[in-house]
Formats: structure tokens, C-alpha cells, sequence
């Protein structure tokens, strides 16, 4: 009499099949949405430099702008926190630095990316958990 099924000997190398499609595949993923979420920062960084610049058009001041919030705030899909930073408004020529920090803890895992600047002169510029410039691969260069 023959017997339909499956051996425990099939099932354990399907398990192990699976699991080893699991550990490429998680990791994998992951990284991907780290990369997407990279958007949040600079994205954010950019429109509040445009806010910056239109205040900076009618009033000639960067502080006090109503579209860029002071201080440190949530970016909006709350990946990271922005801070603007306006030094002295009375000196010469006006300036300001706006950075973006890993503020959720999916995104902090994002080694390659741990902080967007962007400044007066729309220079943008990244680094690495380490310190390291990763300004390409941050800002979508590569």
C-alpha cells in the first residue's frame, strides 16, 4: 500500500530552503527601504531651503521665515529630525545650515547615511556613521 506525503526528511530541507531565501532576502530588503527612506531627509531639506530663500526674497533676513520652522523638528514621515540653524542675522552676508539626523530607529540602522546638511549656498553634503563623506550615495548621486 503506498502512502501519500511528505517525509520529515522533505519537510526539514524545505524548512532550510526557506530560511536560507529568508536570510538573503530580509536583509536585502531592508537596506532597500533604508535607501527609499533617504528621500524623507533630503526632500525636506530642500523645501525648507525654498522657504528659506522666498522669506529671504521679501524680507532679507533668514530668521523669523514662516514655511522653514526653527529649532529641531520631525521631518514629515518622521524618519528624521531637521534643524535649522541661522548664525548671526547681522552679519554681512546671511547664511544658513539646515541638517537632517536619523530619528527613527528602522532609519538610525542606516550606517551609510547618518547625517544630510544643506547650507546658504545649496551645497549638500552627507557622512557616514564614521564621519566619513558619503555625499553621492546619500543624496541619490549614485
Amino acid at each position: 500500500m503506498k502512502k501519500n506525503g511528505f517525509t520529515l526528511v522533505e519537510l526539514m530541507i524545505t524548512v532550510a530552503v526557506v530560511a536560507i531565501l529568508a536570510m538573503i532576502a530580509v536583509p536585502a530588503y531592508t537596506q532597500y527601504v533604508r535607501r527609499a527612506n533617504r528621500t524623507d531627509a533630503t526632500k525636506t531639506l530642500t523645501l525648507d531651503a525654498q522657504a528659506l530663500e522666498r522669506c529671504y526674497s521679501q524680507n532679507f533676513l533668514y530668521t523669523g521665515c514662516a514655511g522653514a520652522p526653527a529649532g529641531a523638528t520631525p521631518s514629515p514621515q518622521g524618519k528624521y529630525t531637521v534643524t535649522i540653524t541661522i548664525p548671526d542675522p547681522a552679519q554681512p552676508a546671511p547664511s544658513y545650515i539646515i541638517s537632517a539626523v536619523p530619528l527613527a530607529p528602522s532609519q538610525a540602522g542606516d550606517t551609510a547615511c547618518q547625517l544630510f546638511t544643506l547650507n546658504t549656498a545649496n551645497a549638500q553634503f552627507a557622512q557616514d556613521g564614521g564621519g566619513v563623506a558619503n555625499t553621492q550615495t546619500c543624496w541619490g548621486s549614485t
